[in-house]
């Protein structure tokens, strides 16, 4: 069983991205919601327009940030997710997956109202449920936009560029000429007492929300756009500015034609037809007005559906990467290169949603999960820049942070005290559903911790017991075991691979075979990888044996291929990208610039290792006899552990060595040891005087060596050298150096312990 690294084309451009913003906020506003947010808040509802949009700027200022430093497959829901770990990526994915699932069903039922009016569409009855003209409208229309999706996400930005720049362009000319119809005089008094006076305008604000919902789209596309640190902030926040000014600028032109009063449900259920009769009525085109109006709207709804179509498919894909949901989601198309699985059963869904019929109730409810997503990401971005990991590095940052995701996080939760019971309780029923998923199968499948819980758990004794007790109770316990292996030299592969393959087998995990192609700094490497075989003709030749070396153990493996302007230095940042829990690599003269450690003298002062680390000395793979030098410490641990898994795979004969002033106590030491790291039957042996002398004499009768990395420090390495060097160099069978994760600070990393 194999699976290769998927990843999306980038087909989208800057306009592309911008009208799936555009194209998904600018329907509900204008065509469905004026009559009853007039009738909310009186000529004040285009101020309820304006709060609304600038309660989406701050969380999209924030998804901004957050899109250009991981720019992702899922938007919102892979930043929660990734930040506060996966209970609240549960929450967030379900909410906006069904959200936008409701909300496209929505939309295309919409749709199917406007189709039934042009043509004659039958009413069709199946059993016992019976399917109206519009219905029927709202499944071919349905099918159509999955199909598109299905096809590729360069035909669905075409589409939508194509059906948004038409409706812009109509309302445009609705705006035009009802402004010069239009007498504000009947916008007085602006706060009617009838409606509750200024009061109204947050409620109001609450109703049309809905209106406000594409904007975080974009970034659930964000890994299928081109350079997205450029685009992405544009087409994020300049949707929400774009469709902002459209919704005020319109909605004071439909009361300045029409008087307020006579917009709402109780006059008309058509209030942008009847102001575009007068309108353009007074140019002698009243029809014409309509008919354009009423094409409008059917774009409106078309291209709403389909750019939350686009989105929710994402959301589910990034989901079943994550291992939130079945990973089988996340397997891309060979040739339009879509998460076509995804695809396929979100839209399934939205057609089972046409069909039930009513999801009006249920697509407002999908505005306050949207309202909680966006709270919850904008505490993902204060989480991402107080823990400040190595790879979060956005290209664009939030003006004026903290206060930006601050005000986000408490205008998004607060704004839901204003929608109505029914909705907030049903939108708290899927946050509980999300929980109660997580607890129930996903907590025991993903292994992704999160940056929040990672930062309270390596700081346990800095962190209040509450704050240590929560993250601990919600920890991710489920996740195979990753062994990743970074391959470049060939002629050791074989080698790595079989010791990474042991492990992964005993562990019941999976190898991960990364080959690292280095370019020089002044090669892009978008080049660099649409070129790899001009460059480096036998990469596939080197995952290709390296995945049939590991499938002979029967071991699950994963190939990447990693362009890279860094060679060493990368290995780092994907062990990190691919949550490895080991990492096996070959140890060679530019493996690492620091003697007896895996890091290199820049790593050593910068960094943390991300996790386990084996460097294999290959001077041939023989595990029939391991000796293992020990002095106790946490690399000695991990040595132990490593003999343990050798032993059981190969019956390898373990030798424990231990070198002290005082036999007895180095006994006493070593039985004790012994027993507590399960190698009770290993045998034991203890000697004086000079460590190395006795590591190299022990190993004159061993095939391998295993040995615990220094805890030294860097600048005390530079002056007196290196044990684990010198040894490594002074024995004639392969040497395995093993290293935990772990966090050091400055004077550790230049002094040591």
């Amino acid at each position: 069983m194999t699976a290769d690294d998927e990843e999306l084309a980038k087909d989208l451009g800057l306009l592309a991205a911008l009208t799936i913003g555009v194209g998904t906020m600018i329907g509900a506003g204008i065509f469905v919601l004026p009559g009853q947010a007039a009738a909310a808040a009186g000529p004040a509802v285009a101020l309820s327009f304006v709060v609304g949009g600038v309660i989406s700027l701050f969380t999209a200022l924030s998804a901004s940030e957050l899109g250009t430093a991981m720019p992702k497959a899922g938007g919102s829901y892979y930043y929660v997710n990734h930040a506060l770990g996966p209970l609240f990526g549960c929450i967030a994915g379900w909410g906006n997956w069904m959200g936008l699932a409701f909300a496209s069903a929505f939309y295309t039922l919409g749709f199917g109202e406007y189709l039934a009016t042009f043509l004659p569409i039958p009413t069709v009855a199946l059993g016992i449920v019976t399917l109206s003209s519009f219905q029927i409208g709202a499944l071919l229309a349905g099918l159509v936009f999955i199909t598109v999706n299905y096809v590729g996400a360069k035909e669905t930005g075409r589409l939508q560029v194509f059906i948004v720049v038409t409706l812009v362009g109509i309302l445009t000319l609705f705006s035009a000429l009802g402004f010069l119809q239009a007498d504000l005089s009947t916008l007085q008094p602006f706060f009617p007492a009838e409606t509750g006076g200024a009061a109204a305008v947050l409620p109001a604000t609450g109703l049309v929300f809905v209106s406000f919902l594409g904007f975080a789209k974009i970034t659930t596309v964000a890994e299928e756009l081109k350079n997205p640190g450029r685009n992405l902030p544009l087409a994020v926040v300049g949707s929400v500015l774009i469709v902002t000014t459209m919704y005020a600028i319109i909605l004071v032109v439909m009361m300045g034609v029409v008087n307020w009063r006579q917009l709402g449900p109780a006059f008309t259920e058509t209030p942008v037809l009847d102001v575009a009769e007068i309108a353009f009525g007074s140019v002698g085109l009243a029809a014409v007005g309509v008919g354009l109006l009423t094409f409008a709207g059917l774009l409106a709804t078309a291209s709403s559906a389909n750019a939350s179509i686009l989105a929710s498919s994402r959301i589910n894909f990034a989901m079943g990467r994550d291992r939130l949901i079945s990973p089988k989601l996340n397997d891309i198309h060979p040739n339009f290169a879509t998460p076509y699985r995804s695809i396929a059963v979100t839209g399934g869904l939205i057609l089972l949603f046409i069909v039930v019929g009513d999801v009006k109730v249920l697509a407002k409810a999908g505005s306050v999960l949207h309202l909680i997503v966006y709270g919850l990401l904008n505490l993902a971005l204060i989480v991402m820049r107080e823990s400040n990991p190595d790879e979060y590095r956005p290209e664009f940052e939030v003006p004026l942070y903290p206060v930006v995701p601050i005000l986000g996080a408490l205008t998004s939760f607060g704004l839901i005290a204003f929608m109505d019971p029914a909705e907030i309780g049903l939108a708290l029923a899927f946050v509980a559903g999300g929980v109660v998923w997580y607890f129930a199968y996903a907590r025991s499948k993903t292994d992704k911790q999160g940056i929040l819980s990672d930062y309270v758990l390596s700081r346990s004794d800095e962190m209040p017991d509450p704050a240590v007790s929560a993250a601990t109770s919600i920890k991710p316990d489920g996740g195979r075991y990753r062994v990743m292996v970074p391959l470049a030299n060939p002629e050791n592969e074989t080698d790595l691979i079989t010791l990474a393959s042991a492990v992964a087998d005993q562990r019941d995990g999976v190898l991960d075979a990364v080959h690292v192609v280095t370019v020089p700094d002044q090669t892009s490497l978008e080049h660099a990888a649409d070129h790899l075989d001009e460059r480096e003709e036998d990469y596939h030749r080197i995952l290709d044996e390296a995945q049939r070396d590991a499938e002979t153990f029967g071991v699950d493996v994963e190939t990447h291929t990693i362009v890279s302007h860094r060679s060493f230095e990368e290995i780092f940042s994907a062990a990190r990208t691919h949550d490895s829990d080991l990492v096996v690599m070959g140890w060679g003269e530019e493996s690492h610039g620091s003697p007896g450690r895996v890091e290199s003298a820049f790593d050593d002062l910068g960094r943390d290792l991300p996790c386990d680390f084996l460097v294999l000395k290959d001077r041939g793979f023989a595990p029939e006899r391991v000796l293992v030098p020990t002095a106790g410490g946490p690399d000695s641990d991990l040595s132990a552990e490593v003999a343990r898994l050798l032993r059981d795979a190969y019956d390898s004969e373990i030798t424990l060595l231990h070198v002290a002033d005082d036999t007895a106590e180095g006994e006493a030491f070593l039985e004790t040891w012994a027993a507590d790291h399960g190698l009770a039957d290993a045998d034991l042996r203890v000697e004086t005087g000079d460590v190395e002398g006795a590591i190299e004499r022990a190993a004159a009768d061993s095939s391998m060596v295993v040995l615990g990395a220094t805890e030294r420090g860097l600048l005390s390495r530079l002056v007196t050298g290196s044990l684990v060097a010198d040894v490594a160099e002074g024995v004639d069978c392969s040497v395995l150096l093993a290293e935990r994760a772990h966090r050091r600070g400055i004077v550790d990393r230049l002094f040591g312990r």
